[in-house]
This record gives C-alpha cells, structure tokens and sequence, in this order.
C-alpha cells in the first residue's frame, strides 16, 4: 500500500472525496427507526416537544410540528410497546436532553431507555409515540385508536390524555372538535 505522503495529487483528491461522501453519507442518515420530522433542536440532538393547538384543543408535538401520543396500554415511565407496535406507533426517541417550548413543562420531560437501548422521550410520566398513520404535522389520525389493545390519546400540556374522537385527517390540517378529560388511569 502506498504512503500518503508520497500519492499523486489525483488519488489523494479522490481519496479526501470519498472519505468526505462517507462522513456526509453518515450524518444524512440521522437516526435509525426515527421518522421524517423527528423534533431535535439544530445540533443538539435533544428532541423538542412543544404545545400545538387546533378545535380539539393544546396538545403536544414535537418541535416539527407532529402529533405525540400517549398509549393507555404503558404504566407509568415503562414501554410495554414493542414490535408490531412500535412499528405502526415509533417511540419518540432523542440523543440528548428533551427541551420544552410554548405551554409544554419542562418539568414534566423526562426519559426512559427501551430494551433496545435506544432513550425514549415521557411527559408526565408517559411514554411518548408519533403514529405511523400521520404523514404530515397537525395530523391527528391516531386520535383514539385501539391498536394493540389499549387506547391511544393525544396529550395535553397537563399531562393527561385527550380524549374524544376527532375525525380522520388526510392532511396537515386543525383536527377537529373534541371533548377533554383524562385518561381512565388518572395520569
């Protein structure tokens, strides 16, 4: 193999190049299992949850604008959805530090690690999920679903569920009109 001190000025360029297309190509990749539109701050890697609003009232986002959910099926602070249920409801997931902004608490952020070690984003003690169903922000299709044996709400800035259904979006637009309470946990 040659020393790179002694390359011709052709291979080195291509050298540099490729090195530089597998850096670039790495850091494009972002994080695996995490969907379009993840909310992380520049730089940071810390997913941002902020409040969103529409007719249905506040409820949670992430810092792109998508829908959070809570699941009833989760205890507090613990995941119990996995496989088949993290595929159609992806965990939100950071590499640092979640931050709050607009009515979201920061005190009410928290995390957990899943049992493939990756940290997953709670607000008041649950687990937070975006919906596989939902492609676009303000989109609120998940709103009640009973995928995987328990309910699936948006969540409030209070931390409890929002309950009620809203009808069915196809685009990024307000949900519709609901009623407000909390989940039958009480949390």
């Amino acid at each position: 193999m040659a020393r790179i001190d002694r390359m011709r000025p052709s291979r080195w360029a291509a050298l540099m190049l490729a090195v530089l297309a597998g850096v670039l190509g790495v850091a494009a990749c972002g994080s695996a299992g995490a969907p379009a539109g993840t909310g992380t701050s520049a730089g940071s890697g810390g997913t941002v949850v902020r409040s969103g609003a529409g007719s249905a009232g506040a409820y949670l986002t992430d810092g792109a604008g998508r829908t959070v959910y809570l699941w009833e099926g989760d205890s507090k602070s613990r995941s119990a959805c996995s496989g088949g249920c993290a595929a159609a409801w992806p965990p939100v997931i950071t590499h640092a530090a979640p931050t709050a902004q607009g009515a979201a608490r920061m005190a009410d952020l928290g995390t957990l690690t899943r049992a493939d070690s990756t940290v997953q984003v709670t607000y008041a003690g649950h687990p937070l999920y975006y919906y596989s169903g939902d492609t676009a922000p303000g989109q609120t299709n998940g709103q009640g679903s009973n995928g995987f044996g328990s309910k699936w709400w948006l969540v409030t800035p209070a931390g409890t569920a929002l309950t009620g259904s809203i009808p069915a979006q196809t685009s990024g637009v307000s949900p519709g009109t609901t009623s407000t309470g909390t989940s039958k946990y009480g949390y």
